[in-house]
């Protein structure tokens, strides 16, 4: 069975790879347990049984380093002006 690396070459139609050592957003489902603070507005980006709720994950490198994740509200993050770029859809 051919790498996943091999065939991401081979398909014209593949995202690029985004280098490990740069800030960067995806969006996802809030998990239960979720006890993050949104750096944005300071409130708990919470579970939530009945609903879809989506936040903004981000890792923060800093000069080429991990650093930290931060979770925002997807709201919250687009108010901010996506600091980390356009949040990706995952």
């Amino acid at each position: 069975m051919a790498s996943r690396a091999a065939a991401t070459k081979t398909d014209p139609n593949a995202p690029e790879p985004v280098p490990p050592s740069e800030s960067r957003a995806v969006v996802r489902l809030i998990e239960a347990g979720c006890a993050a603070e949104c750096p944005f507005c300071h409130e708990r980006v919470k579970f939530r049984a009945r609903h879809r709720d989506q936040q903004a994950i981000c890792n923060v490198y800093i000069d080429g380093v991990w650093s930290r994740v931060e979770q925002y509200h997807v709201d919250c993050y687009v108010e901010a002006g996506e600091p980390y770029g356009p949040a990706i859809a995952s």
